[in-house]
Formats: C-alpha cells, sequence, structure tokens
C-alpha cells in the first residue's frame, strides 16, 4: 500500500518568457487546499499529502494539478473548482470530469 492515498501536486512554477501556473495563484490555491484537506482531517499518512511541483509541462492548458496514484490531471479557475476536487476525488474517489485535462 502507498503511504499517503492520494499525493496532489501543484503546478506553482514561474516562468517569466512564457504564461505559467503562477500567473493564477497557483501557490496560493496550493495552500488552500492543504489548509482544507488538514481542515478536514484527510492530511497525512493513509490519506492526502498536497506539494508544490517546478513545471508540469502543461502550461498552454492553465493551471495544472495532478492527483497520484492515478495520474489524473486537472485544470482549475477558482477556489470552487479545487473545492470540487477536494470533495468529489479526494474525498470520495470520483474524477471531476469536467476539470479533467
Amino acid at each position: 500500500m502507498s503511504y499517503y492515498r492520494y499525493h496532489v501536486f501543484f503546478c506553482t512554477n514561474r516562468r517569466e518568457e512564457r504564461g505559467c501556473c503562477a500567473d493564477f495563484h497557483a501557490q496560493d490555491m496550493r495552500d488552500y487546499t492543504k489548509q482544507q484537506v488538514k481542515k478536514l482531517g484527510i492530511a497525512g499518512k493513509g490519506g492526502v499529502r498536497i506539494n508544490s511541483a517546478g513545471c508540469l509541462d502543461r502550461c498552454a492548458e492553465g493551471p495544472v494539478i495532478v492527483v497520484y496514484p492515478e495520474a489524473v490531471w486537472y485544470t482549475y479557475v477558482d477556489k470552487d473548482d479545487v473545492d470540487e476536487i477536494i470533495s468529489e476525488h479526494l474525498q470520495h474517489g470520483r474524477v471531476v470530469e469536467r476539470l479533467r485535462l
């Protein structure tokens, strides 16, 4: 069994020469997600780990998140989208198809 049920990576990379996830407040969204997961009591061993990642090389598709072990890639616009990913995928194991890349 994996140490975490879900390992979530937020691209928080900044690139000056082209658009990047940092332009969409990716670090703030990552911090928000980490707080929410802790608040829900699903963080840590056997649960969910939220991490920052360098460039995930999907810059043209907006801000990106990847959830392992399924390797599900998401984009998001705001906290409502992130809340839906937390509720549906991280709590209930259901992929949010409308946000999937």
